[in-house]
């Protein structure tokens, strides 16, 4: 008997899409020959996920979940958003939120427990089910030691469930209802305004550095003297700042305020310090490129033969 190693379960696993189990069982049936394997897990209607490889999925479902102090946002993609309407989708997608609240972490959401299978595995049943490619594209989670953790769904399909999700947590000792209430409407300038970092001081230093290199080179095209070109290029990055940085965004409900002030007023409000301590957002598909991958086209060769 040929030695079943961990190396070669994960080559089956990558050119077939089964589950581990699955690809275990199939290389002891072939005595280890991949090829072998490979028309085992075929004939058994078992790699039919991996035939959907090569098309990109750029549609499905953003799910959220928040519970108190903490939350959980996940991205599941489909082909189609006609698939993304179906109940079975729908419900592995809430599932995998309910595992993420457990555990944050991608694989440690993939690797979690589901009708006796993980959910990779469960998630590679629905494609050979309903035979259109998916994909578990990305999972976070928040959580807060005193305060609330709001979650707000923009374009909503179903219950949790839409194009657009965002998780906002506020750390604080003021009454969680009152709390909920300023994180949701926090959530709601997020999921529309798009900001890229929390405050300056987490913004992209490349990026920073990026903006600041052509705001030099446009305003010294002005041939106005150094000092009032460092000022004009100092007073375009704080617009920069402005149109990026949550803290710094103009209040959408509200744009004669900023969004650090909307969380000071609330702080008064409530008689309590307030601070907004992080944010999530995952738009649908934001970031996919629209492509063939190699892989998958020599998944599907192989399979074809």
């Amino acid at each position: 008997m040929a030695e079943i190693t961990a190396a070669l379960v994960k080559e089956l696993r990558e050119k077939t899409g089964a589950g581990m189990m699955e690809c275990k069982k199939a290389l002891t049936e072939s005595n280890g020959d991949l090829e072998g394997a490979i028309d085992y897990l075929r004939k058994k209607g078992l790699s039919v996920a991996a035939k959907k490889a090569s098309r990109v999925a750029s549609q499905g479902l953003v799910g959220v979940k928040s519970t108190g102090k903490k939350g959980a946002i996940i991205e599941l993609n489909s082909e189609t958003d006609f698939v993304a309407k179906n109940d079975e989708f729908q419900k592995m997608a809430l599932n995998m939120v309910e595992a993420a609240l457990e555990n944050g972490d991608l694989e440690a959401v993939k690797a979690a427990q589901l009708n006796g299978k993980s959910i990779a595995e469960n998630l590679t049943d629905l494609i050979a089910k309903i035979g259109e490619n998916m994909s578990l594209r990305r999972t976070a989670a928040l959580s807060v030691e005193n305060g609330v953790v709001a979650s707000y769904i923009h374009n909503m399909a179903a219950p949790n469930l839409g194009k657009i999700g965002v998780l906002v947590a506020l750390e604080s000792a003021a009454d969680p209802a009152k709390l909920q209430e300023v994180a949701k409407q926090v959530a709601m300038h997020i999921a529309a305004a798009a900001p890229q970092a929390l405050d300056i001081d987490s913004m992209d230093k490349a990026a920073v550095e990026h903006e600041k290199s052509i705001y030099s080179e446009q305003a010294r095209q002005s041939g106005k003297p150094e000092n009032i070109i460092e000022k004009m290029i100092e007073g375009r990055i704080r617009k920069f700042y402005e149109e990026v940085v949550l803290l710094e965004q103009a209040y959408i409900m509200d744009p004669d305020k900023k969004v650090k002030d909307v969380i000071a007023d609330a702080s008064k409000e409530l008689g309590t310090p307030v601070e907004l301590k992080g944010y999530v957002r995952f738009a649908l598909g934001e970031g996919i490129e629209k492509k063939q991958e190699d892989f998958a086209a020599e998944v599907n060769a192989q399979l074809n033969k």
